[in-house]
């Protein structure tokens, strides 16, 4: 069903990932993701909601994800 492009998965300086166990995670995490992103656009669409609306509303929740690693000057 969902089909893209391969990811060339990068650390923070930009250069690309090489650990195939890292690859494999981030694939899968990202597989997984894609999947719930999914269900929850169709069960929405299922229920009357607008499309763009909940495509907005998905976007908006990635983009407000919080990286709990990164360093507070």
């Amino acid at each position: 069903m969902m089909s893209s492009r391969p990811v060339l998965w990068q650390d923070s300086s930009g250069k690309l990932i090489a650990c195939t166990e890292k690859i494999k995670v981030l694939n899968e995490n990202l597989d997984e993701l894609r999947q719930v992103a999914q269900d929850a656009l169709e069960d929405g669409i299922l229920m009357g909601c607008c499309e763009r609306q909940l495509r907005d509303a998905l976007a908006e929740a990635v983009g407000h994800l919080v990286n709990p690693y990164s360093v507070v000057s």
